[in-house]
């Protein structure tokens, strides 16, 4: 099966079960879009629903009790032992779609069928199939103009086009972006020249944040779970002087804006894209290297500045 495929199973699954998973199930110019927290409350069981199309169903997503005591509560756990495909030509966030007054952070598999970024020049994952799914992170309704400049970038080949939706101040919505743990790991490596072919599996856990109406503060406290909270372990295949190098490089407190919350930063910038990409990582990277039996950790979780962007203190 392709991404696609994969992806649309389980986006068939959750429509059949939209009302269990307090979903909402529309079509707009030919598009099945499944609201799973825009206009609806949605569910915990959605957002791991929505996980799972984003890694195209090549991980498995769960919740568990959050590893950092002085936060607590549950956590986003994330396996995958197809980490190329699964987190970098599905689930990584690298479509803007920018259509009039509407904006959305598209992730997917249809990504993998247009392929249009430089990205898939360097990775495997660029595929053709008859049905496309992505995952779009807006409160937002797409429109059929939406739609129609989604399906105008796709290939000939796909007939179908589904869209899961759900702003980060939902349930689904948080869950999903905590989920990327793995994928902002292996996004950094990508970044840094790292051969990512060379990572074998990849595990990742970050807590679960409360949810906010606000919609910035949802943002922040998603951001800051990975990358003040975010705990990587990945199974490579490498040098280990290439790792130590590396390694040091690849969580969040490489960056110049380690330390501050995401919030405090996006107001400090005012806009997104100011903010330094290398912040962009997990808290805390472990290599265990197939290769040579060693382990390699970088990083430090911040358990006190998890805290006081979730509102717990």
């Amino acid at each position: 099966m392709t991404l696609n495929e994969r992806a649309h199973a389980v986006a068939d699954e959750l429509d059949r079960h939209a009302a269990r998973h307090r979903c909402a199930v529309s079509r707009v110019g030919g598009a099945r879009v499944i609201d799973c927290g825009g206009a609806v409350t949605g569910s915990l069981a959605a957002g791991l629903a929505m996980a799972r199309a984003c890694l195209a169903d090549l991980g498995d997503v769960a919740y568990v009790p959050n590893p950092l005591a002085e936060v607590g509560g549950p956590a986003v756990q994330v396996t995958t032992d197809d980490p190329v495909r699964a987190c970098l030509a599905s689930q990584y966030a690298g479509w803007q779609v920018s259509v009039g007054k509407f904006f959305a952070m598209g992730s997917g598999p249809m990504r993998a069928l247009a392929a249009r970024e430089e990205l898939f020049q360097h990775i495997p994952g660029k595929e053709e199939a008859r049905v496309a799914v992505g995952v779009l992170e807006t409160r937002k309704h797409p429109t059929e103009e939406v739609v129609a400049h989604l399906v105008g970038k796709l290939p000939e080949c796909a007939e179908s086009l589904t869209l899961l939706v759900a702003p980060a101040s939902s349930l689904a919505g948080t869950v999903q972006v905590v989920a990327r743990s793995v994928e902002t790991a292996l996004h950094k490596l990508h970044e840094l020249k790292f051969d990512v072919a060379q990572v074998v599996s990849g595990y990742g856990v970050a807590p679960l944040p409360p949810v906010s109406p606000d919609e910035i503060t949802a943002i922040g406290r998603t951001n800051d779970a990975i990358l003040y909270g975010g705990k990587v372990t990945l199974w490579v295949r490498a040098d280990d002087e290439v790792l130590a190098a590396v390694g040091p490089r690849v969580p969040s407190d490489s960056s110049k804006d380690h330390g501050a919350a995401f919030a405090e930063l996006f107001a400090r910038y005012g806009d997104f894209y100011k903010i330094d990409p290398l912040l962009f990582a997990p808290a805390e990277v472990e290599f265990r290297n197939l290769k040579t039996g060693r382990c390699h950790r970088f990083g430090r979780c911040e358990p006190g500045l998890v805290r006081k962007s979730f509102g717990l203190e």
